[in-house]
């Protein structure tokens, strides 16, 4: 569980990553209608909604609104073992992945890689699930939209916050992947295997520029 702070009044605050506006368009498809959706942007930027509370598959936060202090829960699909097994190996896949999601940054080479192990990190419109106290006639409400707004922002910032909401924590995502690395004595023989082809490699450019050279003695 990770409790972010709450956020203060901001100016046409937008997303701007990739991954910030994927999000956001999936807020977006899930809105009823243009007039929500602009009331939940007015309140995102108002400094009117507490701190955001993340977990596995779930997000919660209070809104003010006049007088009034209401409840905002949602929900978001985890993946399964196997998805997360999956994402895991995608990350392995290229050293420079957990460095550029420790760093803020979700490669977009890394989520086509997820994909196309089954993985869909990024939600679409109809997994977003949301409940509010006002007890609104229709889902999601402007308050509810609004928190998903502040995540779009979480989320750009951090990209660890939006798979904590898929199940993935960032301690355990760290743990998976040291546990899939070589052992030193691995990485030994990998490094001498790396030399000795090399060797031959640069034995063998040699070789081709001598007409009398027996190849067959490198092979």
């Amino acid at each position: 569980m990770a409790t972010h702070p709450r956020i203060p009044p901001r100016r046409g605050a937008r997303a701007t990553s990739w991954w910030g506006k994927a999000w956001v368009r999936a807020v977006e498809e899930a809105a009823y209608d243009e007039p929500e959706l602009k009331a939940a942007r007015t309140l995102s930027r108002s400094g009117r909604i507490g701190a955001v509370t993340v977990d596995p598959g779930r997000f919660v936060a209070s809104v003010e609104e006049g007088d009034d202090v209401l409840t905002v829960t949602g929900e978001v699909p985890v993946l399964d073992s196997d998805q997360q097994a999956a994402f895991v190996e995608a990350v392995a896949a290229e050293s420079g992945r957990i460095g550029a999601l420790v760093t803020g940054d979700l490669p977009h080479p890394l989520v086509e890689h997820a994909e196309e192990a089954g993985v869909e990190l990024l939600p679409y419109g109809g997994e977003l699930a949301t409940r509010c106290s006002c007890e609104p006639w229709a889902d999601p409400c402007h308050h509810a939209l609004a928190v998903m707004y502040q995540l779009a922002w979480l989320v750009e910032g951090d990209p660890f916050v939006l798979l904590a909401l898929r199940g993935i924590e960032r301690d355990d995502l760290l743990a998976r992947l040291h546990a899939t690395a070589p052992s030193p004595a691995r990485r030994g023989s990998d490094a001498e295997v790396l030399a000795d082809a090399r060797d031959r490699a640069r034995r063998l450019l040699e070789l081709l520029d001598d007409p009398d050279a027996d190849l067959a003695a490198l092979l």
